[in-house]
């Protein structure tokens, strides 16, 4: 990986005929990663640059981790999001870094919209390989939010597959990776009986279907269903000052003894587009430090 290049844990030798030993390294140490640092991946996994991954919600959080990571990885981004200032922002950032980004704002909740803006960044970017539909509205309360989750979380990414599909067909490499949650396995806090939580669960069944139906044409399609991800400007930081309590009893769940970061997202997601996890089809990798106590079949 660019500039987050790691080792893989050992170093050839020679014993006896010529033949490769292993010497172990010391293990890592273990601690919470320092704020805003990369995480380090396998050696390269996206190592050859593509022309095109696109990402929605990329402007801040896990969406702007996923992106920085796959700029590092020598990916040409096309990005969108709804708040125009934090996207150029962001898009600025990359791109002072060294990386080729294509940037737009968009509502995804506008079917054409979100269209238009995948047939744009196909364009310029010369085709689109990489697909990350990291969008929600969020936990939404009231009478409202069943028809606000349905149009934030499930249709956007069946729409962003829909349009993108003839361009993931044309590449030797194509894969998806939806964002889910946690809280679409579970019914513990931080979960519960909301929209949220049943949205996210529709996502990571359609991601499922979709997996199964695309793996035929060469479309690998997996998704990483995040924990309790404390980010600046996240839900969790709002948690943290306005509901202590709150904060710290899902804290007490978290055998790892800690809150989650967007890296950690983002460093799963890598992992799932590159071709380290190339044999992945359907999957859904949970990033959530050990909240789920269920067996994952």
């Amino acid at each position: 990986m660019a500039g987050h290049r790691a080792g893989t844990g050992a170093v050839p030798g020679v014993r006896g005929r010529g033949r490769p030993r292993r010497v172990p390294q010391p293990p890592a140490r273990r601690g919470t990663p320092a704020a805003g640092a990369l995480p380090r991946l396998p050696a390269g996994p996206l190592r050859r640059r593509l022309p095109g991954a696109a990402a929605t919600g990329a402007s801040r959080g896990i969406g702007r981790a996923i992106a920085e990571t796959l700029a590092a990885e020598g990916c040409a981004l096309a990005l969108c999001a709804r708040g125009e200032e934090g996207l150029a922002k962001a898009a600025a950032e990359l791109r002072a870094e060294g990386a080729t980004v294509f940037a737009e704002p968009v509502d995804v909740t506008d079917p054409a919209a979100l269209a238009g803006f995948v047939e744009r960044a196909a364009g310029e970017l010369g085709g689109l390989d990489l697909l990350v539909s990291n969008v929600s509205a969020g936990n939404v309360k009231g009478p409202e939010s069943w028809e606000a989750s349905l149009r934030g979380d499930l249709i956007p990414f069946a729409g962003l597959v829909e349009a993108a599909l003839p361009h993931l067909e044309a590449s030797d490499r194509a894969a998806v990776v939806a964002i889910g949650t946690t809280n679409a396995s579970d019914t513990a806090r931080p979960a519960g009986a909301n929209s949220y939580s049943a949205l996210k669960a529709a996502v990571v069944q359609h991601a499922s279907a979709l997996a199964h139906s695309l793996a035929p044409k060469g479309i690998r399609v997996n998704t990483v269903s995040p924990g309790p991800i404390d980010f600046p400007g996240g839900a969790w930081e709002t948690i943290r000052t306005s509901r202590p309590e709150v904060y710290e009893e899902v804290l007490a769940k978290l055998p790892i003894g800690r809150y989650g970061t967007a890296e950690d997202v983002a460093a799963a997601v890598a992992f799932l587009l590159g071709r380290t996890g190339s044999f992945c089809v359907g999957v859904n990798l949970v990033v959530d430090g050990g909240l789920l106590t269920r067996v994952q079949y």
